[in-house]
């Protein structure tokens, strides 16, 4: 067949699947003709439910996520879904989704003959001192080091540990960063940068070699602050940062400057700000007695699956995967975007109960039109997605349906506040047909903007980077993303009616087209990226956030990015950069940003079982 012919011919395919025809429907019609339509008022009841008060925001490892879950399943159960080999609609797994604080934990600053420098015996935790959820548990007895505000920052030539021996000592670190309060100041005026983050001072004063971090709030220019502690659980950071981290208040740290005859905290400071020069030093005669006990909280979750079966003898052992995540923040405590209101459900209405009501419509519409289908489909409740696509990931490991069989994945996260009609879809270009497919769908004249690449921030990302082609419809951000503003009553179910009816009409081509969409692999651009919050240079590497490994396992390395360049591959461990130790993502990204574009650095990973070393050119974002 010639290939007009064959673009005709698949044309023709394509136009009556999306037209949702079937030549078997009985008396001259299709099953797609009396089946029901999207309907907007299932929808909203569906995203009533999941963004209710009473799921709490549907946290990854909570019972209302898992609630959530049965009423997904019930959907399933409903539309004649068949469950998985075990039985079931759940594929369970453990996540860890936070830490809690054991029942020892101690600090004590003595002096020179083994007195108290606070006058009495140790401090109290929650209320002197308090760790920080991403510390190790274990104990330590070192000397005290003031390493001011723990930062080395070359770009800025500053560096508070030049010259400065904290090797299995404890540094005493401000929290934030120099001549914060001057607009003129060379760490970006008044913003924040990097540096101030305290994980990145965490992971600094690792590398230095430092066996404790002791932080503390910085009096100038705080002084009408209270000093308050830090809430237990409320930072972002690794499980682990590889030392023991604490929070001293104020009080307490003065005491032991003062048993050592140092300057006071306020001077120190105003030191530091008045010249841009660091004022590091040993703590004469102080030694830091510390126990840290950080339980790591694990909890059961799952993946809710069904499976539709297709009816052509060969296709159906073929399957379209649709997805959309069901977890959401929770009460905010991580990923919030709204501070000041942590505590507070976070519903989660458009992002992504909306995709999970999309989901479900999709189910009820196309176990009605089952006949129509050649090949099966596979829905999927993705759970953790909001911890780093963790679900996705267990299920691209351990696939219900097996991935070199998976002729295609939608994905639908966020799509229920369209502006204008208008809806993103990325990955259109890791297939030739998918543009064809959609112009043909979109019969309610919604505005399509594509996007080419099949990476991104949500589920799909774990099935492209196994080759299989994805789509992925998205409405767009709003001023209530990852906020407790993000309530059911803003969604525009009329609209999101419309979206589904597209990701339907998609679908139900993609179960008929024979072959199956060609996967491509897109040439992808280069990130952008900032000066203080990039993540510095770029290196081409796409982290696998569902691998818990000591270092950074590479889901993905992009085409012709330095990473790839230098010959790194998927499934690689990336354990050192430019000689220091990556034990996590926060590792890497810390040591990324310490690099410019055109620097040479050498980095090893392991790759199964050996270790490989690589000579890496780093590259300038766009």
């Amino acid at each position: 067949m010639n290939t007009k012919n064959r673009w005709r011919s698949l044309f023709l395919i394509l136009a009556a699947a999306i037209g949702l025809a079937a030549a078997q429907a009985p008396h001259g019609s299709s099953a797609a003709d009396t089946a029901p339509a999207i309907s907007s008022e299932r929808l909203q009841k569906h995203i009533n439910f999941l963004a209710s008060p009473a799921l709490k925001g549907r946290a990854t490892g909570t019972p209302e996520l898992n609630r959530a879950a049965q009423y997904i399943a019930g959907g399933f159960r409903k539309a004649g879904l068949e469950p998985t080999a075990r039985k079931s609609y759940f594929q369970k797994f453990q996540v860890t989704v936070g830490a809690k604080l054991g029942k020892h934990n101690h600090a004590d600053f003595l002096g020179p003959n083994g007195q108290n420098a606070q006058q009495k015996p140790g401090l109290r935790v929650g209320e002197e001192f308090i760790p920080l959820n991403f510390s190790d548990s274990g104990e330590a007895r070192v000397p005290a080091v003031f390493a001011g505000y723990g930062i080395t920052a070359p770009e800025y030539h500053y560096d508070d540990y030049a010259k400065l021996d904290v090797k299995d000592k404890a540094v005493i670190v401000l929290r934030h960063e120099p001549q914060e309060d001057d607009p003129k100041s060379v760490f970006e005026g008044r913003e924040p940068t990097q540096h101030a983050q305290i994980v990145n001072k965490a992971i600094n004063a690792r590398n230095h070699g430092a066996k404790v971090m002791i932080l503390v709030n910085d009096p100038v220019p705080h002084a009408s602050e209270e000093d308050t502690l830090i809430k237990f659980g409320s930072l972002t950071g690794p499980e682990s940062a590889g030392l023991l981290l604490i929070q001293v208040k104020q009080k307490a740290v003065e005491n032991l400057l003062k048993a050592s005859g140092a300057k006071s905290l306020g001077e120190l400071e105003k030191g530091i700000d008045e010249k841009l020069e660091p004022n590091s030093f040993p703590v004469r005669d102080i030694t830091v007695t510390l126990r840290v006990d950080v339980r790591r909280i694990t909890a059961p979750t799952q993946n809710v699956v069904g499976i539709l079966r297709g009816r052509d003898p060969k296709l159906s052992e073929e399957a379209v995967v649709i997805g959309a995540h069901y977890d959401h923040l929770g009460l905010g405590e991580h990923n919030s975007l709204a501070p000041a209101q942590i505590g507070k459900v976070h519903p989660g209405a458009d992002d992504n109960a909306s995709g999970t009501a999309a989901l479900l419509e999709l189910v009820t519409a196309l176990a009605a039109r089952r006949r129509d289908l050649h090949r099966s489909v596979v829905f999927i409740a993705f759970t953790g997605e909001e911890l780093g696509l963790l679900g996705s990931s267990h299920y691209t490991k351990n696939p219900i349906w097996p991935l070199e069989r998976t002729a295609a994945m939608i994905n639908l996260d966020m799509v229920g506040r369209p502006r204008n009609g208008k809806i993103n879809i990325g990955g259109v270009g890791t297939s030739p047909v998918f543009k064809q497919i959609l112009e043909q769908a979109n019969r309610t004249g919604l505005q399509l903007a594509y996007s080419e690449s099949g990476y991104g921030s949500s589920d799909h990302t774990s099935f492209y980077v196994k080759n299989v082609p994805v789509l992925f419809f998205f409405s767009g951000l709003h001023s209530d993303y990852h906020k407790p503003s993000d309530t059911a009553e803003k969604i525009q179910a009329a609209e999101e009616a419309r979206v589904t009816d597209l990701a339907l009409r998609a679908a139900m081509a993609l179960a008929v087209l024979d072959p199956r969409p060609q996967f491509v692999r897109v040439v992808e651009p280069r990130p952008m990226g900032g000066t203080g919050g990039g993540y510095g240079a770029y290196f081409g590497s796409i982290p696998d956030m569902g691998e818990e490994v000591k270092g950074v396992k590479f889901a993905d390395v992009r085409d012709a990015s330095p990473a790839a360049k230098a010959g790194l591959k998927a499934g690689d461990v990336l354990v050192e950069f430019a000689g220091a130790e990556i034990k996590n993502l926060y590792d890497f990204t810390y040591a990324l940003r310490s690099h410019k574009p055109g620097e040479v650095v050498r980095v090893v990973v392991l790759r199964g079982t050996a270790r490989v070393t690589a000579d890496v050119k780093l590259e300038q974002r766009k």
